[in-house]
C-alpha cells in the first residue's frame, strides 16, 4: 500500500450547501467551513471524508449521455430505498433515469449522480 484514501473532493458552485446535503445523507459531521472548502467525515475514524470545493462555472454532468462523463458517483447504501428515496428527494436531489435490482440513480443539488444501493 502507498497510501489510504484521504477525501473524495467535488466541485461545486456552493460548497456549504452541497456539504449540507451530503452530511444529511451520510449523518456524518460537517468538520471544516471555509467560504471555497467544506469537509464532511469523521478523521479521527480513519475514514476518507468528503469535501467540497467552490468551483466558478462548474458544469455538470449529464445522465445518462454517453456523450459527456459523468465524472464519478457516490454509491450510499440504505436500509429502505423507499424512505431514503424521500429523503434525499427533499434534501433536493432529483431522480435521474436508470436503476437496478439493487440501486438506483439521483443527482445531487449540484447536479452530481450518486446511487441509492441496498442489499
Amino acid at each position: 500500500m502507498i497510501g489510504r484514501l484521504y477525501s473524495v473532493v467535488l466541485d461545486c458552485p456552493d460548497p456549504r450547501a452541497l456539504a449540507g446535503f451530503y452530511a444529511e445523507l451520510t449523518g456524518l459531521p460537517v468538520v471544516r467551513d471555509d467560504d471555497d472548502w467544506v469537509t464532511v467525515g469523521d478523521r479521527e475514524s480513519g475514514r476518507a471524508a468528503l469535501c467540497f470545493q467552490r468551483a466558478p462555472g462548474h458544469r455538470p454532468p449529464t445522465w445518462p449521455d454517453p456523450g459527456s462523463s459523468q465524472q464519478f458517483h457516490l454509491d450510499v447504501h440504505v436500509a429502505d430505498v423507499d424512505e431514503a428515496e424521500e429523503r434525499v428527494l427533499k434534501l433536493g436531489a432529483r431522480r435521474l433515469p436508470g436503476e437496478g435490482g439493487d440501486f438506483r440513480v439521483y443527482a445531487d443539488p449540484a447536479g452530481h449522480p450518486f446511487c441509492l444501493v441496498w442489499d
